[in-house]
């Protein structure tokens, strides 16, 4: 899976396979997270949010866990 470096205070990168829907993040700490099942909405939701984190804790954290 392709990671686009991202501008943000908690995420380095962003993943996403449309053929799986699966998406990774990459945090500031290091750490890689899948999240399964995600719909492309959501991805494009996060890749264009003015603030990635918070997009993250409204839409994605514990919805998608894999």
């Amino acid at each position: 899976m392709d990671m686009i470096a991202v501008r943000s205070d908690t995420m380095t990168a962003v993943g996403y396979d449309a053929g799986t829907r699966r998406m990774r993040i990459r945090f500031q700490q290091g750490h890689s997270y899948d999240f399964c099942n995600v719909p492309a909405a959501i991805h494009q939701g996060l890749m264009s949010a003015g603030s990635k984190g918070s997009y993250y804790n409204r839409y994605i954290r514990d919805l998608y866990r894999c």
